[in-house]
């Protein structure tokens, strides 16, 4: 992450000069650039008092709203993609020596979306986005999570069978999910829930302790060939497919039976 700081600043830069409004708004954290083009379509758009046509272009200061209400970026959105490595602890507590926001050192304020517990590396998405937070993280929304897992025993059908079905940890029975063999003592699992070291409790409950535990993706961003302890901003496609994924999941309190709210460490 050398010479991070430059290339921030000048995307910091970059971000006053104009830009389609379908991408302003999607940056405001309203809605995918796809969404944003039909409200503009529609009429429900206005800059500057007037309403606003697909495919204008915007510049900061100048008023934009959506209906009656007024959007615009106190700061930069930002969400980032980063490839959290073992012994980096998800917490915003600074007086933490291997916080992952010491660690990420970003110049604007960013928190995780989803935690990873310390021995656990991979993909972790971090954003300044209140809204998306509250989205992803509600554990009744079924958000997907991709991990690769290294055990210390040769997998069984058995093993991965019950692993799919669901396994009694922490005083409930885990939702079903899709795991598949991936090697003698790797496989994937795709989960749409979070309980407290999930994957870890469930191996352990089985018989079998992990030896290495990798996040590959949530929802639609690919964890890819991102380097460990590395860092991207979500392309514009990544953003909009998010924004897709998360458009009718709630923000508020979503209970599901047996399950807990918030999503906590894998």
């Amino acid at each position: 992450m050398k010479n991070k700081g430059n290339r921030i600043s000048r995307e910091f830069t970059e971000k006053k000069t104009p830009v389609r409004l379908n991408k302003y708004l999607s940056e405001c954290g309203v809605c995918s650039r796809r969404e944003a083009d039909k409200l503009i379509e529609e009429g429900h758009v206005s800059v500057d008092g007037v309403r606003a046509e697909k495919g204008m272009k915007v510049s900061p200061g100048q008023d934009v709203r959506v209906g009656k209400k007024r959007v615009g970026r106190l700061e930069e959105m930002v969400v980032l993609a980063v490839n959290k490595p073992r012994g980096i602890v998800c917490t915003e507590d600074r007086r933490e020596r291997d916080s992952i926001v010491r660690f990420l050192n970003y110049p604007v304020r960013v928190t995780y979306v989803g935690r990873l517990d310390k021995e656990s590396r991979g993909l972790l998405l971090m954003t300044n986005n209140g809204d998306i937070i509250n989205k992803m993280m509600r554990a009744g929304n079924r958000h997907e999570k991709e991990y690769k897992v290294t055990v210390d025993k040769e997998l069984t059908e058995e093993f991965l069978s019950r692993m799919a079905s669901g396994v009694k940890i922490l005083d409930t029975v885990t939702r079903p999910c899709e795991v598949r063999r991936i090697g003698k003592y790797t496989f994937s699992i795709i989960l749409t829930q979070g309980l407290n070291r999930q994957i870890r409790r469930m191996c352990e409950a089985l018989g079998y302790d992990v030896r290495d535990l990798v996040r590959t993706r949530v929802v639609n961003i690919e964890l890819g060939n991102l380097k460990e302890g590395a860092y991207r901003k979500l392309t514009d496609e990544e953003l909009d497919g998010l924004y897709e994924f998360i458009k009718d999941s709630s923000n508020g309190p979503v209970r599901d039976v047996g399950m807990t709210d918030m999503e906590t460490r894998i």
